[in-house]
């Protein structure tokens, strides 16, 4: 069981189901520097705890996440930036190389730094009420460059951080940036009804799968394929697959 202490981000586990819950409500849980270590902490923890099979990424109070944290990069030098932008990556990825699978549950504004937090996870489920932006371009920095055309292709990409404009949860969906969209008296069902039925599979053979989608997608269908006949040597060397099919053949179609 995940047991941590930590000044930003509350951790719980219940079952084999882990949230994250980004706790800054007061600054509509703006990513500050402690944030990101507190999600690397937290990250590398669940990572290696076997118990875990699924982890869930929401925010506290009104706002999922407003972005990262303007009044801490007030005053800093190029050089502080830099490396203030370098940790919030080292987050996102953070979140983005979980061997297990992550979900965010985003009910409210997701701006900036918090899509990213978003778009680093697996899959995302929304609140018909939230709203999103990529304000960066607006702000004078470059931002948001990689996860976004993976997700939205180039061109809704170039359209969304040019113009920084706010868009809402069915054009998030349209896009490819969320899976579903849900009233926001039914999105914790949703959430609990889809992360059961998650956490209730094979957990080696769902972080499997993982690693072939997101390695498969960064190099050529050939490649894919071999990264994946690895995979299927893995898994049965790794798991109960006779028992499972057994148990699925029993069962009533």
């Amino acid at each position: 069981m995940i047991h941590l202490e930590l000044d930003t981000v509350l951790v719980a586990q219940d079952g084999a189901i882990a949230t994250l819950t980004l706790n800054r409500p007061d600054a509509r849980n703006a990513c500050n520097a402690q944030m990101c270590r507190d999600l690397i902490t937290a990250t590398d923890q669940i990572g290696r705890d076997d118990s875990v099979h699924l982890v869930l990424v929401r925010g506290a109070g009104t706002a999922f996440c407003a972005g990262m944290d303007i009044r801490e990069k007030q005053g800093l030098s190029a050089s502080d930036m830099l490396a203030r932008r370098t940790l919030g990556f080292t987050a996102y990825a953070s979140i983005e190389s979980l061997p297990q699978p992550a979900m965010a549950v985003v009910h409210g504004p997701a701006y900036g730094g918090g899509l990213e937090i978003a778009a680093a996870c697996d899959f995302v489920l929304v609140s018909s009420e939230a709203k999103f932006c990529y304000p960066e371009v607006a702000w004078g920095v470059v931002g948001a460059t990689q996860r976004l055309p993976r997700l939205a292709g180039t061109r809704m990409a170039k359209e969304l951080l040019f113009t920084s404009r706010v868009f809402d949860a069915a054009e998030a969906k349209e896009i490819g940036l969320a899976n579903h969209v849900y009233p926001p008296a039914q999105l914790d069902a949703a959430v609990m009804e889809m992360a059961q039925k998650i956490a209730a599979a094979k957990p080696r053979t769902v972080q499997l799968t993982k690693q072939c989608i997101d390695r498969g997608v960064e190099t050529t269908r050939e490649g894919a394929m071999a990264i994946e006949l690895l995979a299927i040597e893995q898994s049965l060397r790794q798991t109960d697959w006779k028992q499972a099919l057994a148990g699925f053949g029993g069962k009533d179609k």
